[in-house]
């Protein structure tokens, strides 16, 4: 699964305004931040408005905060916000799901399917707040032998 650039942005934006705890942070400082086009980043910000996930406060010291707690927001409903679907294919996905002629006789099918629900159980239990309480990953985590074995991962 890979999301596109807008999941990406939001998910950005949604975590700079959680670390401002009780202020508001301005969309510049946001743009600036997050490193998302300030144009680009507004039309997020409007959706995620509209989501329930931010609220807006205007005037010159205005600005954005979060319209719900960290701990009520997951990774899960935002991505399936932007993204539409948690699948990595759409015979599997209950938002998108397409038939596939192969379906009757698919072995592999059952292995994305097992993606798919390990993929929703993490993102579904997934918080902002839980995310912010952990370190960033680095980039020796990243290629830790133990979980490269696969190559192309």
């Amino acid at each position: 699964m890979k999301i596109s650039k807008k999941t990406d942005y939001a998910l950005r934006a949604l975590f700079a305004i959680a670390q401002q705890k009780e202020s508001s942070i301005s969309i510049r400082e946001l743009s600036e931040s997050t490193d998302v086009p300030r144009r680009f980043l507004e039309n997020i910000m409007l959706e995620m408005n509209k989501a329930g996930w931010v609220s807006s406060i205007p005037g010159r010291y205005g600005g954005y905060i979060l319209a719900k707690a960290s701990n009520e927001i997951t990774l899960g409903e935002v991505i399936r916000y932007f993204e539409g679907m948690i699948a990595m294919i759409s015979c599997v996905s209950v938002s998108s799901y397409e038939p596939c002629s192969q379906e009757s006789k698919c072995y592999f099918r059952r292995v994305f399917l097992n993606i798919r629900n390990l993929t929703a159980q993490i993102l579904d239990k997934t918080t902002i707040a839980s995310c912010l309480a952990q370190e960033p990953v680095s980039k020796e985590d990243i290629y830790k032998e133990e979980f490269i074995g696969g190559l192309g991962i």
